[in-house]
């Protein structure tokens, strides 16, 4: 894509306002904590104090609103105490007094900020936020003691906004029963395409998020609703059964009596998975309809389905059952629950990450590098301005720059474009009516609120409230607008304008190692594929660790692979070894292959049935043909697959099961697909 096509996309995206369901309710339980920190403040200790908590509290609602699985209010306690401490020693290396030393910090503050973004984004915008606002709050104080004493405010914001949030729960565990609700909705849908295209895609991403959801501290386990435990499992081992009941290959033809019973409880299915789904989201009793359950229960199931067909149809019904026992609400808890680490032992694991990411290859450290030199030289240059205020600068930059070349240029559009038609209303309002401290903060408040209901439908929405929100907050200092508004709209385009220099300058862009990921992905998948076959020659059962953990490799190098995709698709770069249309065949190619080795999956034998020992020759040659595979990739050349084609032609005729013999040749076809999708000459994107 040409830097003009490039610049278009990503400015039309920044600026798009998306259609969500809003959550009025959270909103203005955020709006009131700020509205209680400001008020009693203001009342008590003056503007100043008022403007440090309210900042505190700001930024603490803010956190509540990432997508996190942790605790609302640790979220909030972390933002507020992390920013406290980040004003603090903001203040006490000399902000302004002591130029040198000040930038010395927030340099190192904000390198650190970006190699947050190695634990998550959660972590990574609480980070650079807290950067963000130090830049203002640092000019609040005018003493070592003052410092201290703002920093105990913004602390005392986020703690308000923790109580609140355990004093007036809105939709306790909501996100966790949205998530696996959402998963179990994605498999309801999956089993309605079954019965259309018997070799339907499946996006894995609603099971990954309910997996992620399902983690909990101990302190959580003991007080989650039982019905968020177990479905999700349930959900899991139901995808694989649905397809294997759907694919033609296993027994079932296209057309015929067979083919419409499948249907039939492919529907039925659907329909019983949608009432789970909403059981869960609701907290309420399941509502089947008897429709579903009678389709389900037919006896001529046995009559027009046979071998593995018949097994798939027996063990979806077991699951089924199994789903809706699981889905209603109970009073019990868990016991075996999933461990999330508490805050304090996940810092050494966030730091580990953050260490891992310190080699020349990571796009991490490169947004990290690049984020340090940006804020730092705006604050430089926003001080050498006769603008006064020069913090806006690099606080626009640190806000919008991100480890991808998409979001930072989009949310530098957003940004400058919802400044700009912030400033301009709230200084409309303030020339027309003139509003004192206490209309000031009012007006803070509502604009926040603005922000909080609104920031999930786009950045450039949010960005017109905070806009608002910060004049009016200032406002309460005594700032006239004539301070904020001129001086803010232009270092807000000058801090915009260094993020998407500094990217055009120094990127780390995503298409020169698509060849990587595919290649992850390749490996993770032989691994699995590997995995299933080796249990035919050492029977388990359905449900083996072994399995599972291969499983989840290959869909987080899958993810892994999708999501640089989508990034390299607004990249201003060509190819460079990899045409759009190569990487569209290799990935169907791929998809393919780990269907069949989930199509496998779903009819591993049972404990002691009897092995094939040929299963373990083969499973050994996937996974080495798979891992040449991978590195042929990397190194720009078609993969090749005589060895594994030898192989299978030798174990094919000792191999009885059928399932496991046509398996095998369906997996050898997905490779082949792969190898001439990376043999087709390349052709700029």
């Amino acid at each position: 894509m040409s830097w003009p096509r490039a610049l278009k996309a990503t400015a039309r995206s920044g600026l798009t306002v998306e259609r969500r369901r809003l959550e009025p309710l959270v909103a203005g339980r955020a709006a009131l904590g700020l509205a209680l920190v400001v008020g009693v403040t203001l009342a008590l200790l003056g503007t100043e104090a008022a403007i440090s908590s309210a900042f505190g509290a700001f930024q603490a609602a803010i956190a509540t609103f990432q997508r996190s699985w942790r605790p609302r209010p640790t979220l909030a306690l972390a933002s507020g105490a992390s920013l406290a401490l980040s004003t603090f020693l903001g203040y006490v290396t000399g902000a302004g007094a002591h130029l040198a030393l000040f930038l010395a910090l927030l340099a190192l503050w904000t390198f650190l900020s970006g190699l947050a973004w190695a634990a998550g984004p959660t972590i990574g915008i609480i980070a650079s936020s807290n950067v963000a606002i130090m830049l203002v709050t640092v000019t609040l104080p005018t003493s070592v003691a003052g410092a201290a004493g703002h920093a105990a405010m913004i602390a005392v914001g986020g703690l308000v906004q923790a109580v609140l949030v355990v004093l007036l729960p809105v939709r306790r565990w909501g996100a966790q029963r949205d998530a696996l609700a959402d998963a179990l909705a994605a498999e309801a849908d999956y089993a309605r395409r079954l019965r259309q295209d018997p070799v339907a895609p499946f996006d894995p991403v609603p099971l990954m998020t309910a997996r992620n959801a399902a983690a909990v501290t101990r302190r959580q386990a003991r007080r989650r609703p039982a019905e968020l435990h177990g479905a999700r499992g349930l959900a899991e081992r139901i995808r694989p059964v649905l397809a294997s009941l759907a694919d033609p290959a296993l027994g079932v033809s296209a057309e015929g009596p067979p083919r419409a019973r499948v249907r039939e409880i492919l529907a039925a299915a659907a329909t019983v998975l949608d009432a789970a789904a909403h059981a869960i989201r609701r907290g309420e009793a399941v509502d089947l309809p008897p429709g579903a359950v009678a389709a389900l229960r037919t006896p001529d199931t046995g009559a027009l389905l046979t071998g593995p067909p018949r097994r798939a149809a027996d063990r979806l019904a077991a699951l089924l059952d199994d789903v809706v026992e699981t889905a209603e609400p109970r009073t019990e808890t868990a016991s075996d629950a999933r461990a999330r680490p508490t805050l304090l032992r996940l810092a050494p694991v966030v730091a580990a990450q953050m260490r891992a990411e310190l080699r020349p290859d990571s796009a991490i450290l490169r947004h990290a590098v690049r984020v340090t030199a940006v804020t730092t030289a705006g604050y430089v240059l926003g001080t050498a301005l006769p603008f006064g205020h020069g913090y806006w600068a690099p606080m626009a930059s640190v806000m919008v720059m991100r480890p991808d070349f998409s979001q930072t240029y989009s949310r530098s559009v957003a940004r400058f474009g919802g400044t700009l038609l912030g400033v301009g209303l709230a200084t409309g309002v303030v020339q027309a009516a003139d509003p004192g401290v206490y209309a000031s903060a009012a007006l803070a408040v509502g604009s926040a609120f603005g922000m909080y209901l609104l920031m999930r439908t786009g950045y450039a929405a949010s960005q017109v409230c905070v806009a608002a929100y910060v004049v009016f907050l200032l406002g309460m200092g005594g700032s006239a607008w004539t301070q904020t508004v001129y001086e803010r709209v232009v270092l807000t385009l000058i801090g915009g304008v260094l993020a998407m220099l500094a990217y055009a300058v120094y990127p780390a862009w995503e298409t020169p190692r698509l060849r990587g990921r595919l290649a992850d992905w390749l490996v993770s998948d032989g691994r699995y594929a590997a995995t299933v076959v080796a249990h035919y020659a050492d029977p388990a059962g359905p449900v083996c660790a072994d399995v599972r953990q291969a499983l989840l490799d290959t869909r987080a190098t899958r993810i892994a692979w999708q999501e640089a995709l989508d990034r390299a698709t607004h990249e201003p770069v060509r190819h460079r070894g990899l045409s759009r249309a190569a990487a569209d065949d290799a990935e169907h190619a791929l998809a393919q292959f780990g269907r069949v080795a989930m199509l496998m999956e779903a009819h591993l034998p049972e404990r002691g049935a009897p092995p094939v020992p040929a299963a373990a020759t083969l499973a050994e040659e996937l996974r080495r043909s798979t891992e040449r595979a991978g590195k042929a990739v990397r190194e720009r050349r078609a993969p090749e697959w005589d060895e594994l084609r030898e192989t299978i032609a030798t174990c094919g005729p000792l191999m009885e099961d059928p399932l496991l013999r046509k398996g095998a040749g369906l997996l050898l076809d997905a490779l082949d697909d792969l190898a001439e999708a990376l043999a087709t000459p390349s052709s700029p994107t």
